[in-house]
C-alpha cells in the first residue's frame, strides 16, 4: 500500500515539472517604448506690432452743478450714482420770490406800455398842429423827445421782465449735460448762494477719453508721421486696444485723437489721448486702463502657447521635436502676448513642432501627439501639423 502511494507522488511531481518546464523566462533588458507627449507646430499669423502703456480713464465732459440764484432749496431729485439725461430736473429752489419780481416787472411794462401809447397820441396831435401853424416848433420837439423816451422805458421794462423770467426759470436747477450724477451734497431746506454752493457733479460716460505717456522712440516711429498728416484723414490715426485691470485680453478699441504739443523733458514722454467708446457703461472716469497702441503694419509672427515655454537660469527655452522625433534644446527671444498666445521673436522657424507641455529633457526620443499649438485636440478633419484651435 505504502508503495502505491510513493508510486503516484512520483507521478505527479514529474507532471507539474514537466508543466513549468514549458514557460519561456522573459527576455532580460526588454526595451522602454518612448513617452507620448503633445506636440504642436508653431503657429505662424499676421499680428499687428504694438507696444503696452498705463493710462487713466476721464470724462470727455465733465460739470460741478452749482446754482445760478440764491435761494432756499424746495425739493431735491437727485439719483446719486445714476445715469442723468440732459435736461431733467434735479434741484429746485423756493420760487416765490422771484415770481413776485417778475410779476413787479411785468406791471411795469403795462405802465411803460400805456405811456408809450399816450406819448404816441400826442406826438400825432403836435405834428397836426404843427402843420397847421397852430403850435410852435418847440411843442412839437418836446412831442418827440417824449415819445423817444417812452420807447425807451418801455425796452428797459420788457428787459426787466426777461431778466426776472430767466431767475425764475434758474430755480429749476436741471443736469446741463448726460451723463452719472454724483453725490448729493445739500438737502431740502438748506440755502444755497448764487455761483458759490456746490450741489453735484455730472460726468459723461459715453465715450471716454483714455491718457497715456510714450516713450520718444515710440513716438517718433509710429506717432510722429500721424502730425504730418493731421487733417488729411482720420483712418491715418493710430488705433489702441483698452482693457482694465480684470480683464483677460484687450477687447475695446478707440482711436488716438490728441497728441500733445510739447514732450516732458524731465520724462522724455509725450502725452497720448484716445477716445473709446462706453455704451455699456462698465467704464467709468478715474479707473487706471491697459493701452495697447499700434505701432505698424501688420507681419507675420510665430505664435506659441506659454505652457510650451521653459526656464532655464533667467533664459527662456522651447524643446523642438526634430524628424528623428527626438527633443532639442532651442533658446527663444519672447515678445508681447496677443489673443492667448505669444510673440516669438528669434529662436524658431515656420514650419517647426514644439513640446507644448509635459516632462521631457532635451534628446530625449518621443511619440508625438498632434495637438493644437495651445495644447487642445485638433479637429477631426485637421492634419497634425496646422495647429489651430478646435
Amino acid at each position: 500500500m505504502t508503495a502505491n502511494r510513493l508510486a503516484l507522488v512520483a507521478a505527479a511531481t514529474g507532471a507539474v515539472l514537466a508543466v513549468a518546464g514549458c514557460k519561456s523566462p522573459a527576455p532580460a533588458g526588454a526595451a522602454t517604448p518612448p513617452p507620448t507627449v503633445p506636440v504642436a507646430q508653431v503657429l505662424m499669423r499676421p499680428t499687428t506690432p504694438f507696444a503696452e502703456f498705463t493710462g487713466s480713464l476721464t470724462a470727455t465732459r465733465q460739470v460741478e452743478l452749482r446754482p445760478r440764484v440764491s435761494g432756499y432749496i424746495q425739493n431735491v431729485s437727485v439719483p446719486e450714482g445714476q445715469f442723468v439725461p440732459k435736461g431733467r430736473t434735479l434741484f429746485a429752489i423756493d420760487p416765490r420770490a422771484f415770481q413776485a419780481s417778475l410779476d413787479a416787472a411785468s406791471a411795469r411794462l403795462r405802465e411803460s406800455e400805456a405811456g408809450l401809447a399816450l406819448a404816441r397820441a400826442e406826438h400825432a396831435r403836435a405834428e397836426q398842429l404843427f402843420a397847421q401853424k397852430v403850435i410852435a416848433r418847440e411843442r412839437l420837439d418836446t412831442a418827440i423827445a417824449t415819445l423817444e423816451t417812452r420807447k425807451a422805458q418801455v425796452a428797459a421794462a420788457r428787459a426787466a421782465v426777461n431778466a426776472a423770467q430767466l431767475d425764475l426759470s434758474f430755480t429749476r436747477v436741471a443736469a446741463p449735460i448726460s451723463g452719472r450724477v454724483g453725490q448729493m451734497l445739500v438737502n431740502e431746506g438748506a440755502y444755497v448762494a448764487d455761483g458759490a454752493t456746490p450741489l453735484t457733479t455730472i460726468v459723461s460716460i459715453d465715450p471716454l477719453y483714455v491718457y497715456f505717456d510714450v516713450d520718444e522712440r515710440t513716438y517718433l516711429r509710429s506717432l510722429a508721421a500721424m502730425r504730418a498728416q493731421a487733417g488729411r484723414s482720420s483712418e491715418a490715426a493710430p488705433k489702441v486696444m483698452v482693457a482694465l485691470a480684470d480683464d483677460a485680453d484687450y477687447l475695446r478699441p478707440g482711436r488716438v485723437d490728441f497728441l500733445s504739443n510739447t514732450a516732458d523733458r524731465g520724462t522724455g514722454t509725450v502725452r497720448i489721448r484716445a477716445a473709446i467708446d462706453n455704451p455699456d457703461g462698465a467704464l467709468t472716469p478715474g479707473l487706471f486702463a491697459k493701452v495697447r497702441l499700434e505701432t505698424g503694419a501688420a507681419q507675420p509672427r510665430i505664435l506659441v502657447s506659454d505652457q510650451s515655454i521653459g526656464t532655464d537660469q533667467g533664459r527662456r527655452y522651447v524643446l523642438i521635436v526634430g524628424a528623428d522625433d527626438r527633443t532639442e534644446y532651442r533658446p527663444v527671444d519672447l515678445g508681447p502676448v496677443v489673443g492667448g498666445l505669444r510673440i516669438v521673436e528669434q529662436g524658431l522657424r515656420p514650419g517647426e513642432r514644439i513640446v507644448v507641455k509635459g516632462l521631457v529633457r532635451p534628446g530625449m526620443q518621443v511619440t508625438p501627439q498632434p495637438v493644437a499649438i495651445d495644447g487642445s485636440p485638433l479637429k477631426p478633419a485637421a492634419k497634425a501639423g496646422e495647429g489651430v484651435r478646435p
